[in-house]
């Protein structure tokens, strides 16, 4: 489950623990310039950049991109403009843009954890996983506690089958932050695939306690359907209708499922009570 964590919500975190968001419609906002002084333009870059940020969290990604460019040109000396602009150019593909934006903000700010931690989501995304390693232990000595962080670092090990690290890094997320579900189905993806099934059952179960998500549901059933298919039938029915993504081979695929799960789900999405269910999927996934 790769999500999974793209770049983290919380990368702009500095420059909005102090801010509260109007409500008005993002493309109602039209900065304006009067002649304007230096430390007016600083003052409203920050401005600027957390309108960008807000349209950006609600999918306007182009237009959140113009905006952090807008920022960053009135107060380029800002460090966190430059990880918004980063993560504005990352939502839009832009990823060489990104790096280069990292870059700078890097010279300003060589102890900024965030910029290393988009850097290695980049790294990632471009399937470097050596350079995303690099990227994200240097962020990780900087910021050791960053679960976001943690939770990609845990990911390249799943996804390089590194099942035992993988796990520390998962533990090491639960430790931290307890209610961090991902980490939870992400245990259990392991475990399935190591045939440890009753841990699987476990960690699938915790995370849909803290959160009943799509994921954790259908895994969760695919797991009891040899010990209890009424169960399994229900949480793979609800699970189809919170995403009915989870019906492809391949979206599961980029959440990081394993060989021997993906076989189990798609055997029991043959079974007949499922057949309504999934052709409903089939019309509203992405």
């Amino acid at each position: 489950m790769f999500k999974k964590i793209f770049i983290s919500k919380i990368l702009f975190l500095q420059l909005i623990t102090f801010c509260i968001f109007q409500t008005e419609k993002s493309n109602a906002f039209i900065p304006y310039y009067n002649l304007p002084s230096k430390r007016f333009l600083n003052l409203n870059g920050s401005e600027i950049g957390k309108k960008a940020y807000q349209l950006l969290y609600f999918g306007q990604l182009k237009e959140g991109l113009a905006l952090a460019k807008l920022a960053i040109s009135l107060n380029p000396e800002d460090e966190n403009l430059w990880t918004l602009l980063a993560e504005a150019q990352i939502n839009n593909k832009l990823f060489n843009e990104a790096l280069l934006s990292i870059k700078k903000g890097k010279l300003i700010n060589p102890l900024n954890s965030e910029l290393y931690f988009a850097e290695g989501s980049i790294y990632i995304s471009q399937n470097k996983k050596q350079k995303a390693i690099k990227s994200l232990e240097r962020g990780l000595e900087i910021q050791p506690k960053n679960t976001n962080a943690l939770f990609q670092y845990g990911n390249i090990f799943l996804m390089e089958k590194y099942y035992e690290k993988a796990l520390n890094q998962y533990d090491k997320i639960i430790e931290i932050k307890a209610n961090f579900w991902q980490a939870l189905n992400n245990k259990g993806l392991i475990y399935f695939e190591r045939d440890e099934r009753l841990l699987a059952i476990n960690n699938f179960t915790k995370a849909i306690e803290i959160e009943k998500n799509a994921e954790s549901m259908l895994a969760l059933g695919v797991s009891l359907k040899s010990s209890n298919k009424e169960e399994s039938l229900l949480l793979v029915k609800e699970a189809l209708q919170k995403n009915p993504n989870y019906v492809s081979f391949e979206f599961r695929e980029t959440q990081l499922w394993g060989p021997k799960l993906q076989k189990e789900t798609e055997e029991l999405f043959k079974s007949e009570e499922l057949k309504k269910d999934i052709s409903n999927a089939n019309l509203y996934k992405n």
